[in-house]
Parts: C-alpha cells; structure tokens; sequence
C-alpha cells in the first residue's frame, strides 16, 4: 500500500507564495518521476510541474520563473515553491509520483487527493 499526502494548501493574497509538500509512504522500492499537477474549477486538470529521477526539471509555462519543484530522496518527498502567486493559479493541488512497491515488480501512477490553493485579495 502506497500513500501520497500533500500539505501546504490554503489562502493567499496575489504576490505572495506558498509551498507545497507532498510525502509518499508505504511499501516503495523506488521512486521515477515525481510531479504536481492542478485543477482549477470548470477545468481539466493540467500539468504544473515534474521532477525525474536524477532531478530534471520541468515547468508548464504559466509557471515558469514563479514555481520551482524540488524532491528530497531520504524522506520521499517533494516539494513546489510557488512565489509571486496569481489569482489564476487558484486550483486544487495534486501530487503524482511512479512508484514501484516491494510487493509487484511494475511501477505505476500514484495520486494524492489533492490540497486547495486559493489566490485572492
């Protein structure tokens, strides 16, 4: 059993940052891809962000020179540094990772279940 629990949610005003976390637990053998992703009322849900294993980085361009991804590979877990926040980044925050587990040889797609970002003066 696999777990990813984001944390970091909540309100703020235009300008200003928030940051993110997001822990995997459970049974894991490695950790590929990591990534964050948003979804915003009356939206499909859109890639915001990704790290990879060695650590390359990706951004959707909303975001690029705002958001910064990072991952820490002893706690599991990463992380999105969202600064000058904007009122269209209000969005539900979700967390995805590949995970192999010590139990089924085939990694596959985990997800958080999302923390709320809200943007507004």
């Amino acid at each position: 059993q696999v777990q990813l629990v984001e944390s970091g949610g909540g309100l703020v005003q235009p300008g200003g940052s928030l940051r993110l976390s997001c822990a995997a637990s459970g049974s894991i053998s490695n950790i590929y891809d990591m990534g964050w992703l948003r979804q915003a009322p009356g939206n499909q849900r859109e890639l915001v962000a990704t790290v990879t294993s060695p650590g390359s980085t990706g951004y959707a361009d909303s975001v690029k020179g705002r958001f910064t991804i990072s991952r820490d590979y002893v706690k599991n877990t990463v992380y999105l540094q969202m600064n000058n926040l904007k009122p269209e980044d209000t969005a539900v925050y979700y967390c995805n990772a590949k995970i192999r587990t010590s139990t089924v040889s085939r990694a596959r797609d985990y997800w958080g279940k999302g923390t709320l970002v809200t943007v507004s003066s």
